[in-house]
């Protein structure tokens, strides 16, 4: 059952005249805050955010109790409680400590709307209930029933950060392996999944892996379909290991000798089974039921996973690059699909950013190394040219090790031409031939992975908005957040082509601009490299920090670093009373007293 809003009409409850006289105007505000809900936003499968109204408007306790046993039988995870006029706070408030809250007062002379606002925000503030509140900057006529922009704007935040904590509850995390080459990021605090996200931790050795592919336990269908797919649509690129000199005295073995064709297309065979089992890991699939494997066809239940790759695997068999990168991706060989999230070397506090821009975008999202500040003056020294444009003031170079997802080479277009990435369901099959198109798939670095593989690589070839995220975590168990809104840029080939060498040619390559702010972490490009929490880092599409911050909120986890303008910062209206000038402090007080929402 999907998670939904639930609409509280909260209403005066004397009789004999008043309530009878705003029992529609009550009733209006609900269905206005439905609709506009319902129609603008969806879950991550493409499919339309729903609404559930009580069945009654709300005069007091009986009838909050009526709504609130109506509302468990529906998944609500989060209220609008809605009302023109004054009620009893304390009487009709939302008052289960598992749904995420909001109250909309009208904004009208002829009831006060207004007060019970700030009586129902200083009820929730005393029971330790924080909530968003929601009132219009200009005054409405009682019959108006439309809902002004400003308002909008809050409602759809509200509801759209409200349905990502429902999402994610109760759904699992899959840690395939351990920790990656002692990445802390790596490490499945299974504390901060539950008492933060409401996820479950599971752990799945590698070996499982390799039993499902020596038993066969896959769709057998499917694999040839995919196979064949990968053969048509993901060519070879450079093998940049025919560059590397035999030398027995340091490499002894023959590591680093180029493979075979013959030896590439067993992994290519093999990689294909490897990302079948992953998702089967991850959701389960009837077909393994059929088979009479009962207990793998039930999957895990996963709203997003790792896989450690190096160095225990990819010392000895293919590299996840592949997997990570196809199934991060808003398409497979089956078309377009909702992207699942892997995190490169198990970095799942990477992944949980990634899964974050998912739920608010829909679209895919760009796991990848925050590897190197380039200054103006470096890049002129090195290429002899000076950038010019965003690129002035210096740029990132984004890079991991072809597990990007395909969405990042920026060859979707929108109706203008410009390159863009979509919300899945909205990808094209053109938009999936050219994001094949940009991209190739350079046989592994047997320095790197002496068991082979295949890196994607390609090269953002847009200028498109994005929004650069990270989550950390402190002293061993307080979350944070950082935020970078910014821009990709596409870098001249005589800019581009010397610096991306002196990394790996073999992977992909996104160069990133933060907005600057001219002040602390965004005083200059360097400055946010330098405050930059971790080695990793994510894209999504858009400049969504506002909407971060506010599931932030939810969550109760603090955001240390971001550049989003204050007016654009929404938070539940207790934070205020945690400080209204230094709004960074105050969010972490606000978040340390009221803790994780699921204790």
């Amino acid at each position: 059952m999907y998670p939904k809003i639930g609409i509280r009409p909260v209403i005066d409850g004397r009789q004999f005249g008043v309530r009878e006289d705003l029992e529609q105007q009550t009733v209006n505000m609900a269905n206005a805050a439905k609709d506009l809900i319902e129609s603008n936003l969806c879950y991550p499968d493409g499919t339309k955010v729903k609404c559930i109204i009580s069945p009654t408007t709300i005069g007091g306790g009986a009838e909050a109790y009526e709504c609130e046993t109506f509302f468990q039988t529906q998944n609500v995870c989060a209220t609008l409680s809605v009302t023109p006029c004054w009620c009893y706070g304390s009487e009709t408030m939302d008052l289960n400590p598992l749904t995420i809250k909001a109250v909309w007062g009208f904004n009208g002379t002829e009831r006060p709307g207004a007060v019970y606002l700030a009586a129902c925000m200083a009820a929730h503030a005393q029971r330790g209930l924080p909530a968003f509140s929601i009132y219009g900057h200009d005054v409405q006529d009682k019959d108006d029933t439309s809902v002004p922009a400003d308002i909008q704007e809050k409602i759809l935040r509200f509801a759209k950060c409200a349905i990502a904590v429902g999402v994610m509850r109760n759904k699992a995390y899959v840690g395939l392996g351990g920790v990656s080459m002692g990445i802390a990021g790596s490490y499945c605090n299974s504390d901060f999944f539950q008492k933060y996200l409401g996820i479950r931790a599971e752990w799945v050795d590698l070996t499982e892996i390799l039993r499902r592919i020596h038993l066969e336990i896959y769709d057998h269908d499917e694999y040839k379909r995919a196979l064949d797919w990968v053969k048509k649509n993901c060519p070879e690129g450079y093998d940049v290991n025919t560059e590397i000199p035999v030398d027995k005295e340091i490499d002894p073995f023959g590591i680093k000798t180029p493979h075979t064709p013959a030896k590439k297309e067993e992994e290519w065979e093999f990689i294909v089974k490897f990302t079948l089992i992953v998702q089967d890991i991850f959701f389960g699939n009837s077909k393994l039921l059929e088979m009479g494997w009962k207990e793998e066809s039930r999957g895990r239940n996963a709203i997003l996973g790792g896989f450690q790759g190096q160095r225990m695997w990819t010392d000895w068999l293919p590299n996840g690059d592949f997997t990570e990168a196809i199934l991060n991706s808003s398409f497979d060989w089956n078309g377009k699909k909702e992207p699942t999230i892997l995190a490169t070397e198990n970095d799942g506090l990477n992944g949980t950013g990634m899964l974050f821009g998912k739920l608010l975008t829909g679209t895919a999202t760009i796991f990848a190394d925050v590897r190197t500040y380039w200054s103006p003056e470096a890049v002129e020294r090195v290429t002899g040219v000076k950038p010019t444009g965003k690129a002035a003031k210096g740029f990132i170079h984004l890079i991991n090790s072809g597990a990007a997802a395909l969405d990042g080479t920026g060859a979707s277009t929108d109706e203008n031409g410009n390159g863009v990435m979509k919300p899945w369901w909205d990808v094209t099959e053109k938009d999936i031939n050219a994001m094949l198109k940009a991209t190739d798939w350079e046989p592994a670095n047997l320095g790197y992975f002496c068991g082979g593989g295949f890196s994607s690589h390609f090269r953002t070839r847009a200028e498109m908005p994005v929004t650069m995220i990270r989550l950390n975590i402190l002293n061993g168990t307080q979350p944070f957040l950082q935020i970078a809104e910014g821009y990709t840029i596409d870098l001249p080939d005589e800019i581009h082509k010397p610096l991306d060498v002196r990394t790996d040619k073999t992977w992909p390559t996104t160069w990133f601009v933060p907005n600057l702010t001219g002040e602390g972490a965004f005083a200059d490009v360097y400055q946010v490299m330098a405050n930059w929490g971790a080695n990793h880092g994510c894209l999504a599409y858009g400049h969504i920090g506002a909407d971060l911050i506010t599931l932030a909120s939810m969550l109760r986890i603090p955001v240390s670093m971001h550049n989003v303008p204050k007016e654009k910062i929404y938070r539940p209206h207790t934070w205020s009373a945690f400080g209204t000038d230094d709004l960074e402090a105050a969010d972490y007080r606000a978040c340390e007293k009221y803790g994780p929402i699921y204790q």
